[in-house]
């Protein structure tokens, strides 16, 4: 409701300044009468400053209210008797008695009580004439109706004032807890997103690592000493690499260093598998898209999953040779093909390998298809560009 004090303060002076003067001009003819109607004004002026102003609100104790009425109804039986012009001080009386109320059924009684006392202040102030009751109810019922059905309406202003602050604290609350759980699904994304860069960066480069030594010792123990120094030498570098994966990780870029183009990338993972595994791999890239330069994110997801590919094929496929080729189409669109013993697309499966590519695709907006059979295996990354799209 209004409750602002300084509003009320402004409100209730004009009345008073309003009202007053014109009682004083138009119906006051004695001294005693004067004396009178400025005493029932002043005494409402005094109701609302020691009584209502100090608590201007919906929530002020009962006794507030019960005492402004009784007062502002004694104010209103002497004015009206004296200067029937008196009765519109009914404008800031009915009002403040809704503002100080706890609740519409108070304030409805207050109302009813003021204009019983609008009807006795005519009728006293006829001579309680016939005429004077008639003025006096006629003037109660509409005042009477007017308060109550503004009352009413603010009553619902309020109700509604109230109910859509509730609603937009629980909005900011829901909102909260959405930044919480965005928060935390964030976490969640960065942790698997993490645990599939070591894995397809860190994890493969360690485990061709631990081929390479294998080699290394068992060309040693066969006394081959160049081969074994050829051997060391790709474990050096290799091991060079892992620290650049590493650093790469760290800082949150791609493990590939940035100023590698695509294909010089794709023909370094076929490098280190070709030596790593001893297999015959052969790279086609001549169908890749022009603008498959133009997104690098979208270059690193697809290098995480040829590495991953080419490391699933050394690891599992037993296979002779791999190809590795670009796909016609928009985007990055690279096939891997082996002429290994195959597996079972659909078979339950453990760790990180095809899952953890379509999770890393999918997050790119991404797919991969898997074609095996005891020929051989074939699997088909995709990647839109964001450039593409966003055009």
């Amino acid at each position: 409701m209004m409750s602002n004090r300084r509003w009320w303060d402004v409100a209730v002076t004009a009345v008073t300044v309003i009202v007053l003067p014109v009682a004083l001009l138009q119906d006051l003819s004695t001294p005693p009468d004067a004396a009178t109607g400025v005493a029932s004004v002043g005494l409402v002026i005094l109701a609302y400053f020691f009584i209502a102003r100090p608590e201007l609100s919906d929530a002020a104790p009962r006794w507030r209210l019960v005492a402004f009425t009784a007062v502002a109804a004694a104010a209103l039986v002497i004015g009206v008797a004296t200067v029937p012009f008196l009765a519109m001080m009914q404008v800031m009386i009915y009002p403040l008695a809704w503002v100080i109320a706890a609740s519409r059924r108070p304030a409805i009684i207050a109302s009813c009580v003021f204009a019983v006392a609008v009807f006795f202040g005519f009728f006293i102030g006829s001579g309680f004439t016939l005429d004077g009751a008639v003025a006096g109810l006629i003037t109660a019922v509409f005042s009477l109706a007017f308060s109550i059905a503004f009352g009413l309406w603010i009553a619902s202003i309020s109700d509604h004032a109230e109910e859509r602050g509730r609603l937009l604290a629980e909005l900011d609350l829901a909102q909260t807890e959405l930044e919480a759980l965005a928060l935390d699904r964030g976490a969640s994304q960065e942790r698997e997103r993490l645990a599939r860069d070591i894995h397809d960066t860190l994890a493969q480069t360690l485990a061709g690592l631990v081929i390479l030594a294998e080699r290394a010792g068992r060309q040693s123990r066969e006394r081959q000493t160049d081969a074994a120094a050829v051997t060391i030498g790709t474990v050096e570098q290799v091991a060079r690499d892992a620290l650049a994966e590493s650093r790469a990780l760290v800082a949150r870029m791609a493990a590939v260093p940035s100023e590698l183009a695509f294909e010089a990338a794709v023909e370094r993972l076929a490098e280190r598998f070709r030596v790593e595994s001893g297999l015959d791999i052969e790279v086609d890239l001549a169908e890749l898209a022009p603008d498959a330069a133009s997104d690098r994110e979208a270059q690193v997801v697809a290098l995480r999953c040829l590495q991953e590919s080419l490391a699933n094929v050394r690891k599992h496929a037993d296979a002779t040779r791999v190809v590795v080729r670009a796909d016609e189409g928009e985007g990055i669109r690279l096939v891997v093909s082996d002429d290994g013993r195959g597996f079972d697309p659909e078979a339950p499966r453990t760790g990180y390998g095809i899952d953890g590519m379509r999770d890393r695709l999918a997050l790119a907006g991404g797919a991969l298809s898997v074609e095996s059979a005891d020929g051989g295996t074939t699997l088909r990354i995709g990647i839109p560009l964001r450039t593409r799209s966003a055009s």
